[in-house]
C-alpha cells in the first residue's frame, strides 16, 4: 500500500466555498476507483480547528504502486494541476492500515514523528504497527494508517475520524471521503 497526499496553500481571502463545491461535485467520481481504499478531500480553513491559513489537500490510500502509477499517467492529476498548479505529491510506504468502528468521516489528522538515528528500525516498525492497531479501535475512528518516509526517516500517522480530536496532529476538515475499498481493510482484533 502507498499513502499519497498533496496540499495547495490558498490566499487568506480565498473563497473556500469554491473548494467545498469542488469536493461536492468531484467527490463521487472517486467512489468506484479500482485499487483505491480511500480518497479524502480536505480543507484547512483559516481560524477553524487551529488553522492559521487556508489550504486544500487530497489524501489517497492506494492498494499498490501500480495503482498510484495509473493515477499519474492516466491524467487524473491533470485535473488538479489545471486548477491549482503542480504541488509535490508526498508518498510513503504503508506499514499498517486498519479500519475503525466508525463509517462517517469529519476530520483527518496527520502527525509526523522522526525516527531517532539510534532506534532499532525493526522494533520501531513493529511498535508503530501495534500502535496503529490499538488506535484504530478507539471510538470515533474510521481508519488509522501509519507509513514510513525513508528519505527523512519519519513515521506519518494518519487518523480519519468522525469527531474532532485535539491531540492527534494537524487537523483537516473532511469535505468528502470516497471509500471504494475501505471496507476491505482489516479491523484490528
Amino acid at each position: 500500500m502507498i499513502i499519497a497526499n498533496y496540499e495547495h496553500r490558498l490566499p487568506t481571502l480565498f473563497d473556500v466555498g469554491l473548494i467545498r463545491r469542488r469536493a461536492a461535485e468531484r467527490g463521487a467520481l472517486w467512489d468506484d476507483v479500482h485499487s483505491l481504499y480511500f480518497k479524502a478531500f480536505l480543507l484547512r480553513e483559516n481560524g477553524q480547528y487551529g488553522a492559521i491559513a487556508n489550504s486544500y489537500s487530497s489524501l489517497y490510500l492506494w492498494q499498490s504502486d501500480a495503482a498510484f502509477h495509473d493515477f499519474l499517467v492516466e491524467g487524473c492529476y491533470k485535473v488538479v494541476t489545471d486548477s491549482f498548479g503542480r504541488a509535490p505529491i508526498l508518498t510513503n510506504t504503508v506499514l499498517e492500515a486498519r479500519r475503525g468502528p466508525e463509517t462517517s468521516a469529519a476530520f483527518v489528522y496527520i502527525e509526523q514523528c522522526d525516527i531517532p538515528l539510534d532506534n532499532d528500525l525493526t522494533k520501531a516498525f513493529t511498535d508503530e504497527q501495534e500502535r496503529c492497531r490499538d488506535v484504530s479501535n478507539q471510538r470515533g475512528v474510521v481508519v488509522a494508517v501509519v507509513s514510513v518516509d525513508t528519505l527523512n526517516w519519519r513515521f506519518k500517522r494518519i487518523l480519519v475520524c468522525s469527531e474532532a480530536r485535539g491531540d492527534a496532529g494537524v487537523g483537516y476538515e473532511v469535505l468528502y471521503l470516497a471509500q471504494p475499498m475501505l471496507q476491505s481493510l482489516h479491523r484490528a482484533p
